[in-house]
């Protein structure tokens, strides 16, 4: 992963910028000598957030298998068929 300064990025936007996207690499942005920020390619963003929605899904259906609140299938057909109608 490239780093960078904030100070470079303040100064030397466009080149980063112009970098990021060709490379697709994630650049960190450091402030103090610490990790301030993250750039990341707006495609590889929406991604990430698209991924993250399935991963939030999933974890949602993991914990309502836990708890038992799931339905069998003839439940679930049974129950559609009175909402459907």
């Amino acid at each position: 992963m490239k780093v960078e300064l904030v100070t470079s990025l303040k100064r030397q936007a466009t080149r980063i910028l112009a970098e990021l996207h060709h490379t697709k690499e994630p650049v960190m942005i450091t402030e103090h000598g610490r990790p301030s920020a993250y750039l990341v390619d707006v495609d590889d963003y929406e991604l990430m957030q698209r991924r993250m929605a399935l991963l939030e899904g999933l974890s949602r259906g993991e914990r309502a298998a836990l708890e038992k609140r799931t339905l069998t299938q003839s439940e679930a057909k049974e129950r559609l068929g009175r909402w459907l109608t």
